[in-house]
């Protein structure tokens, strides 16, 4: 050992020097110590177990390779974190931790008054943002806009501006509808409301400022007769371009005529009939001073007279007997519509005249028994031929540059009542809903199932009422039966998954337990298809000013309670008028459900 370093180099201190030999005894604790090999040497457990020299190698070997892995794992995701500014599953700094799936965020829509300070977005919504807006996404709380004229003339979504819905009773059906109803009179369109059977709009409708018309025995007729504002339209332009609206007009007055007779008979009218109809509607028109209109009971009078030109169609040659022949079958039915259910409301004079300026016009037939089926037929035939009339000369007097173009939106509702009410019908709705993309109007047809269709009495009848849903641009699904999705699947084109989603509305999730307020299972969520695209699962929340004036379940309410919503009702029609709306809350109020 050594003990200092002099100048021949370093000492080394003996530490048994002085010792005499074999001072410490014989033997000592280290003599005869014999070293066992490696592998017979006891380890601890936690040291190396049971594994070799060359597995420990192995093991630290591949240790080094998994830490140098994960070294340049996290040397990649700091160089994608400095290039897209987004680490892709959390970022790996000290707290930042690391997560399998990133949850989406809600999206909401808001001007940029009120979202100023959040502006630029961080990121968009694949939901549709053109239109109406609607409701939530049920996945991913976005915002859904959407209506058949917007998506039609704006986001060019579909090439037909209609709307097909279908759905169980009382899972809000109407109450989307009058989502689109407010919103498209905001933007300046006209809504049309050809037929309220609850009536379901018409509270609407008086708020925005609009017009409501009542059809029923005693309370206001339709004089199917009556040009209206076609006629009117007709008048004003003049010349070549007046001439053909009012030979449109003529056309229009004949098939309402026809479907009329078509319901009192139960069977349509013969081509022979019509002719006769349209001679003496002509001869009607050319003895008639201008400004003054006919009616029901002066056709009756032309037949009965048999003027030349009207004898001349039936092919009498100059014999009374051929004449009577002829067209006392036509006269048996018009004498039937008279005397019949139908005499009192369309043989009298137009009660009120559609405006063509107003800002909303609603045809209420509330009013007419649920039992009373031609009369109700007839008044939602002739509501919807006196609608699309006007806008008819809505538009003629805007290609003659005397008026303003205007675009219209048609809700044809409960469309199961005149389908069934005799054979033929869908002809005639066929016939006034088809041209509605060159007509500039928009419109909603709703019904509760397809099997609507399939209580028609002919084959061709019912291939009619199911090309309604194949030329609808939108299709709109509220809770269905498993087997009517299946049906549906086959027009439409929907998936499994989307099938399963919408029969799953129509069966509650189990029994109430207290009785409380507790919503129809379903209610206020739809699916929205377009063609062959994914369908969009909304769900609808309505405010408190849509719930006010959008209550079909107003029988339902005790008296006392009846009092205090009607001064309510009021009270928001007000506000609605007054263009005052802030205290009316947050308009997705989670517990304001459709009605």
């Amino acid at each position: 050992m050594t003990a200092g370093a002099g100048a021949d180099g370093p000492r080394v201190l003996d530490l048994g020097a002085g010792w005499p030999r074999l001072a410490s005894g014989p033997a000592t604790a280290m003599s005869g110590l014999v070293v066992p090999e490696l592998e017979a040497q006891d380890r601890e457990p936690d040291e190396t177990g049971e594994q070799t020299p060359r597995a420990l190698r192995r093991a630290r070997r591949r240790q080094a390779a998994e830490e140098a892995a994960e070294r340049r794992y996290r040397q990649r995701l700091a160089r994608a974190d400095r290039v897209d500014g987004v680490p892709h599953r959390g970022s790996p700094v000290v707290g930042g931790g690391r997560v399998a799936t990133l949850d989406p965020p809600t999206m909401w829509r808001a001007t940029t008054v009120q979202a100023c300070g959040l502006w630029p977005f961080a990121s968009g919504s694949g939901a549709p943002m053109t239109g109406v807006p609607l409701g939530q996404h049920v996945s991913t709380g976005a915002t859904v806009c959407g209506d058949p004229l917007n998506w039609f003339t704006r986001a060019r979504y579909i090439s037909n501006p209609s709307l097909f819905m279908l759905g169980m009773p009382g899972l809000g059906k109407s109450t989307l509808i009058n989502r689109m109803l407010i919103g498209l009179a905001g933007q300046g369109v006209v809504p049309l409301v050809l037929g309220d059977l609850k009536p379901d709009y018409a509270e609407t409708v008086r708020a925005l400022g609009g017009q409501v018309i009542s059809i029923a025995r005693g309370v206001g007729g339709l004089n199917v007769l009556d040009p209206g504002a076609m006629g009117a339209a007709a008048a004003r332009i003049g010349g070549q371009a007046g001439q053909a609206l009012a030979a449109e007009t003529h056309g229009r007055v004949l098939n309402m005529v026809a479907a009329l007779l078509t319901i009192v008979r139960g069977m349509p009218i013969s081509d022979h009939e019509q002719s006769v109809l349209s001679a003496c509607l002509r001869h009607l028109r050319e003895r008639t001073t201008p400004g003054r209109t006919y009616r029901l009971p002066d056709l009756l009078a032309v037949l009965e007279e048999g003027p030349p030109q009207v004898r001349q169609v039936t092919l009498d040659r100059g014999q009374e007997s051929r004449y009577r022949d002829a067209v006392d079958p036509l006269h048996r039915s018009l004498l039937g519509i008279l005397d019949g259910p139908l005499g009192d409301t369309f043989a009298s004079e137009t009660a009120t005249r559609i405006d063509p300026d107003a800002t909303a016009v609603c045809i209420d037939i509330s009013r007419i028994g649920e039992a009373d089926g031609q009369l109700t037929a007839a008044a939602m035939l002739a509501a919807w031929s006196d609608g699309l009339g006007t806008v008819s000369a809505s538009h003629a007097l805007a290609d003659a540059g005397l008026a303003p173009r205007r675009w219209f939106f048609t809700v044809l509702d409960e469309l199961w009542r005149p389908l069934r009410a005799a054979s033929g019908i869908v002809d005639r709705i066929d016939a006034l809903t088809r041209l509605n993309r060159s007509l500039g109007l928009a419109d909603a047809k709703i019904t509760h199932t397809l099997k609507d269709a399939e209580a028609l009495g002919s084959e061709a009848d019912k291939a009619k009422a199911r090309g309604f849903v194949e030329r609808a641009g939108m299709v709109a699904c509220a809770g269905l039966p498993r087997a009517e999705m299946e049906e549906l699947g086959r027009v439409v084109g929907l998936s499994r998954r989307e099938i399963d989603l919408v029969s799953s509305w129509s069966s509650p999730a189990g029994w109430a337990q207290d009785g409380g307020n507790e919503e129809p299972p379903g209610r206020g969520r739809f699916l929205i298809k377009v063609g062959g695209r994914p369908g969009i699962p909304i769900r609808v929340a309505i405010t408190d000013a849509e719930r006010h004036l959008h209550d079909t379940n107003t029988r339902w309410v005790a008296d006392g309670d009846a009092e205090r919503l009607r001064a309510e009702r009021d009270a928001v029609m007000r506000a609605v008028k007054a263009g005052d709306l802030s205290h009316r809350g947050d308009p997705w109020q989670a517990d304001a459900g459709p009605r």
